[in-house]
């Protein structure tokens, strides 16, 4: 999932979207739909929920290993997760019931609803305003631990690498570190976090206090790998396959179904 940056607020790319195309939805229904004004909006109203609630419900049925083992991530409507094409289909239901006395409405209704969720794909697939992903391979950037030691990030390929940037006083990035230092202990994946713009001691402070042990725990305090994969903001995870190519970025906070869909694919 790609974002941009609106001073310290990250909004992600695919809600701009979204935004965009329930708008341009909600003014063509006003001029090609023959409804009154409050039943147009209770029909739109409803929709805007149906599509929402039947693409997260769809999406924790589909992932529902990952949401067993954390349940309360499923409420956390604010992260990513939600299958667009069972959206579809309960906004569609949601149209033939709300609008089931006037079949013309009906059907031109679920006809600009498909069109609005078929232009949200294709901007999904086009992403005009994403940056593309950078860098394209584990950057030759060498860094030190919490040890003082030197580590050259291109070195680690060999098996999928992870690499997250983070910082203590971002909240999304303390919250998901636990996820990160579950998938640190498995033995077919590298995980290394990487400290933007900070000093040792209030790093190695915060992991010590929240219990938390990486193999690899990095010192970025000039945000080299920040500038190099082109980072809107924090946090920022990349996915590099074994021999060290780019596979994915997200920016924001990591979900379990996230990770695992990651982990999965390789």
């Amino acid at each position: 999932m790609d974002a941009i940056a609106l001073g310290p607020v990250l909004l992600p790319l695919p809600r701009l979207y979204a935004l965009a195309c329930a708008l341009l939805l909600l003014v063509v229904a006003a001029l090609t739909l023959r409804l009154p004004r409050a039943r147009r909006a209770r029909w739109f109203n409803g929709l805007i929920i149906a599509w929402l609630v039947g693409a997260r419900l769809g999406h924790v049925a589909l992932n529902l290993p990952a949401y067993e083992a954390a349940p309360l991530d499923a409420l956390k409507l604010w992260l990513p997760g939600y299958q667009a094409w069972l959206g579809l289909l309960a906004a569609l239901a949601w149209s033939a019931w709300a609008l089931r006395d006037r079949l013309a409405a009906m059907l031109g209704a679920q006809g600009l609803t498909i069109g609005a969720t078929l232009a949200w794909l294709a901007l999904m697939s086009w992403a005009p305003l994403g940056s593309g992903i950078t860098p394209r391979a584990l950057p030759e950037l060498t860094l030190e631990n919490l040890e003082g030691e030197p580590v050259n990030l291109a070195e680690l390929s060999g098996q999928p690498v992870i690499v997250n940037l983070w910082a203590t006083w971002c909240p999304p990035c303390r919250r998901e570190l636990p996820l990160l230092a579950e998938a640190d202990a498995r033995d077919d994946v590298t995980v290394v976090v990487v400290n933007q713009g900070e000093d040792l001691l209030p790093v190695a402070r915060y992991l010590d206090a929240q219990g938390l042990t990486f193999e690899h725990a990095l010192l970025d305090p000039r945000q080299s790998l920040m500038v190099a994969s082109d980072a809107p903001g924090l946090p920022t995870t990349l996915l590099f396959d074994a021999e060290g190519r780019t596979r994915e970025r997200h920016v924001g906070e990591l979900t379990r179904a996230t990770l695992d869909g990651w982990l999965d694919a390789e």
